[in-house]
């Protein structure tokens, strides 16, 4: 009798623990949709960031479109370890920083500032919404401004030149 219970537990024991199995598992991302925090500007630059937002590309430096969790419109990546653009983000503390390099990448002004990690984040300066493109170590080891370039259309566009407030 007691063989009886023990395996009548098991039964019932065993589609809970699949149930469970099936729960954990759907959690756990599989793929490498990268997460990052979405910036909280004003309404005038959130404006501007969906505007921008309609403008990017699908492909930067031939790395497809793979947009961060949250969706937003104000956060963009592409690749995988992902280049990750944020828009509507702060004016950079790296501009005050001794390490921080200017430049101006087919009249986009841009503040590079090298990361602990060896990836680079570049914040444009001199526009009325401020646009921060994170790339990776790998990227950078390749070249790095290629991201750049492909985005400076799309950035000319949409946000004006000037001074956010």
């Amino acid at each position: 009798m007691n063989s009886f219970r023990h395996r009548r537990r098991l039964l019932v024991g065993l589609p809970a623990l699949s149930l469970l199995f099936v729960a954990v598992s759907g959690c756990a991302s599989t793929d490498d949709t990268p997460e990052v925090p979405v910036p909280k500007p004003d309404a005038k630059v959130t404006g501007l960031c969906r505007n921008l937002h309609e403008l990017l590309p699908q492909k930067i430096d031939g790395l497809e479109r793979n947009d961060p969790e949250p969706r937003s419109e104000l956060t963009a990546a592409w690749g995988s370890p992902a280049i990750i653009l944020r828009c509507g983000v702060a004016w950079p503390d790296a501009v005050l920083k001794k390490d921080s390099m200017p430049a101006t990448v087919d009249g986009v002004e841009w503040i590079v500032e090298e990361l602990k990690d060896g990836s680079q984040r570049m914040t444009t300066g001199s526009r009325l919404a401020y646009v921060e493109v994170t790339i990776p170590k790998d990227q950078v080891a390749q070249g790095g401004a290629g991201p750049l370039v492909d985005l400076a259309a799309p950035v000319k566009k949409a946000i004006p030149k000037g001074i956010a407030d």
